[in-house]
């Protein structure tokens, strides 16, 4: 039985996360853009790219050359009323909420989505994935990605404690249990 093979690819920077802030439906950063080596070329034998709904996400995955399948799952947490603040300013004005938010993953102060609604959502698409086999390409967020973790490594205690950078790549896999698979110097990233 051949594996899945999953590579969850985070969307370039937007404006937003330049200044720190929560993520509206922004375009990329152009000029940080511009600066960086072109992205699709490690993944030229992908077949199958999906992406999240969100413009910046739709944008980052046309980088890679191919028609993206645009997601639901793959959509970013929602942040309710706190879209578009930084959480420097929200501790300023809510400081009560974001620790609450920051202490429990049920909690949704900003009226959006929880952190752990937000990892089942992610923990399900997973399970979907598993009868999948192949490489799957798929361009989303910071929160999905760590979402995705977290359920790989069934610590949700480390959602907080990830960094999860523009453009960058985590590699699942799943050949009976998901695992988290980084890759070493010079190996291939195609299929």
């Amino acid at each position: 039985m051949q594996a899945t093979r999953l590579t969850l690819i985070c969307h370039a920077r937007t404006v937003a996360q330049k200044h720190a802030r929560f993520g509206l439906d922004e375009p990329l950063d152009a000029d940080w853009l511009a600066q960086r080596r072109s992205v699709g070329d490690d993944y030229r034998h992908v077949r199958h790219l999906l992406c999240a709904p969100e413009l910046r996400a739709r944008q980052t995955a046309a980088l890679f050359g191919l028609e993206p399948e645009v997601t639901e799952a793959l959509a970013d947490c929602d942040l309710g009323n706190w879209r578009g603040r930084s959480i420097d300013e929200l501790f300023k004005d809510e400081p009560r909420a974001v620790q609450a938010w920051l202490d429990d993953p049920e909690a949704a102060p900003h009226g959006g989505e929880s952190v752990a609604a937000l990892c089942r959502r992610v923990g399900d698409w997973l399970a979907n994935l598993e009868t999948r086999p192949g490489h799957v390409l798929a361009v989303t967020h910071p929160f999905v990605i760590r979402a995705a973790l977290v359920h790989v490594l069934g610590c949700s205690a480390a959602f907080n404690r990830i960094d999860i950078e523009p453009l960058s790549a985590v590699e699942l896999r799943f050949n009976g249990v998901w695992r988290w698979r980084t890759q070493g110097p010079g190996q291939e990233t195609s299929a």
